[in-house]
């Protein structure tokens, strides 16, 4: 388990660092509004990996079905988006997938390193 824990938290960090990089990114090329669209969708990306790493640590210490209650969190905020005419749905949704730039990075890591974990 300390091996999950470690790689829950690194997940953890590199999405958080990529969404700093991203965020300002897109604050200098377009405007801070869309920068605060992809914002709001990272941040709920950052909720729903979370809730995905609870429902992992629970599948070792019961048997039971993982929860679908982190997909409500994505159409949740879909909605929202699009019912709301300040909010832009594509950068929330790019936002959203900024925690899956962290799995890849990962697994670029261990691709590239497989000896050091």
């Amino acid at each position: 388990m300390q091996e999950y824990y470690q790689l829950k938290q690194t997940l953890l960090l590199v999405t958080l660092v990529a969404t700093g990089i991203i965020f300002i990114s897109v604050w200098l090329v377009y405007s801070l509004n869309i920068a605060l669209n992809y914002l709001i969708g990272a941040c709920t990306g950052m909720v729903y990996l979370r809730m995905l790493a609870k429902d992992v640590e629970r599948l070792s210490q019961q048997n039971r079905r993982p929860s679908m209650a982190r997909f409500a969190v994505f159409i949740g905020i879909i909605v929202v988006a699009s019912q709301w005419q300040k909010l832009q749905i594509l950068p929330i949704f790019l936002g959203f997938l900024t925690y899956k730039a962290a799995i890849i990075v990962y697994i670029l890591q261990s691709l590239l390193n497989p000896t050091s974990k």
